[in-house]
């Protein structure tokens, strides 16, 4: 689960850095203003170490589809389980997501982020990004979305050409092969 750890981190980057100035259309405005609240939260000295936890889960679920994600990342595994099988495997993948997510989002220190601009084809959308790290490494990261109403959330994240949800496809399809699905959820879990 590398993969997860590197995507995390770089995405985490991304949320707590995007500029509120850049020119862009509806998706990556709506990532950028989630960004930007993630911001508020990592800099407000009076939250508790719980209480920042549970606003930055709060933040994360409005920018993440996890069942998109987990539908995704499932691949033809997905058709093959019943509905509650899907949603058990959504909880615990939202749950290692989560934990994954806001463990890095708290390492952020002060990365800058450019944001590229976005490409909208009807309900998807492609935010196109830039981190520059302190080194003066740059970064592409994209932003795959869906429109959810009348809200863009993201379905993927393209780290450096990485996609997180082909990532996890490769894993999971090998631990289904190797032992079983039920397997792969208590794997899921005891990533917790």
């Amino acid at each position: 689960m590398r993969g997860l750890r590197r995507a995390a981190l770089a995405a985490l980057i991304l949320a707590a850095a995007l500029p509120g100035g850049a020119r862009a259309g509806e998706p990556a405005e709506q990532l950028s203003a989630q960004v930007h609240e993630a911001l508020g939260v990592l800099n407000d000295a009076s939250l508790d170490p719980a209480a920042r936890r549970q606003e930055l889960r709060r933040i994360a679920e409005g920018i993440l589809d996890v069942e998109e994600i987990s539908r995704r990342s499932l691949g033809r595994h997905w058709d093959e389980r019943t509905p509650a099988e899907r949603a058990e495997f959504t909880q615990a993948f939202a749950s290692l997501l989560e934990r994954a997510y806001i463990a890095k989002i708290q390492t952020y220190t002060g990365e800058r982020v450019a944001v590229l601009g976005d490409t909208v084809e009807g309900e998807r959308a492609t935010v196109k990004t830039r981190i520059v790290t302190r080194q003066a490494t740059e970064i592409p990261v994209e932003y795959r979305m869906l429109r959810r109403g009348d809200r863009w959330r993201a379905y993927d994240i393209v780290i450096d050409g990485i996609s997180l949800v082909a990532n996890y496809r490769v894993q999971f399809d090998k631990v289904i092969k190797r032992t079983s699905y039920q397997q792969l959820v208590r794997q899921v879990r005891d990533k917790q």
